[in-house]
């Protein structure tokens, strides 16, 4: 929910603008609000850990008897009554909290290939890499664009809108990987398409 980066650069390579997008920026008064009562809310839960993150919240319960965990749950839920442009959703072991707002990682994709004048563009071909399902929506906008495309790193074959997976997080900046991304690079460039020359969706 919270986008910089370069704009534009000049002859000397300086950033001369910054692209600056929070479309959560207005709820922050809120999720600082919110994140002093669940602290003071949750305190007589042992383990219990309530985390700001700036745009949203987490309420850790790793380390929570799972006996309390139904517990711990209503005393967020009771929380987060008086705020119904919050919404509540449970992650491993974690329950986060932010603003009802219709923005994922795939509209944040978006905003980046606008803003920097990429989104119709022949000669820029976006790579997205990443290893969680939340990444999803980034992967199926490059496809259903038809413009670059995502990478999934997962060690595990799983359903996905990638055009192609990586194992290891370590891949993703190794040797092998780095001159297997760029030989694709280069000849997709000069209009030949070997997709193949970057390992394809794990099949094993």
């Amino acid at each position: 929910m919270d986008i910089k980066g370069p704009k534009k650069r000049s002859k000397t390579d300086k950033v001369t603008e910054h692209v600056l997008f929070q479309p959560a920026n207005e709820f922050l008064p809120m999720i600082d609000e919110v994140y002093k009562k669940l602290v003071e809310t949750t305190k007589s839960t042992p383990g219990a850990k309530v985390e700001n993150n700036k745009f949203c919240l987490s309420v850790h319960f790793r380390c929570v008897d799972e006996k309390k965990w139904s517990e711990l749950a209503q005393q967020v839920k009771s929380v987060l009554k008086e705020y119904p442009k919050l919404k509540l959703t449970q992650g491993r072991k974690v329950l986060e909290i932010r603003p009802t707002i219709k923005w994922d990682k795939g509209k944040a994709l978006e905003f980046l290939l606008e803003s920097l004048g990429f989104a119709n563009c022949t000669d820029v071909f976006p790579v997205y890499i990443g290893d969680d399902r939340t990444d999803e929506d980034a992967f199926k906008i490059l496809r259903d664009r038809g413009q670059g495309f995502g990478i999934l790193v997962s060690k595990y074959p799983k359903d996905t809108n990638a055009s192609y997976s990586l194992q290891e997080p370590d891949e993703v900046s190794s040797k092998t990987s780095t001159n297997k991304l760029w030989i694709f690079y280069s000849v997709w460039l000069n209009g030949n398409n070997y997709l193949w020359e970057l390992n394809p969706k794990s099949k094993n």
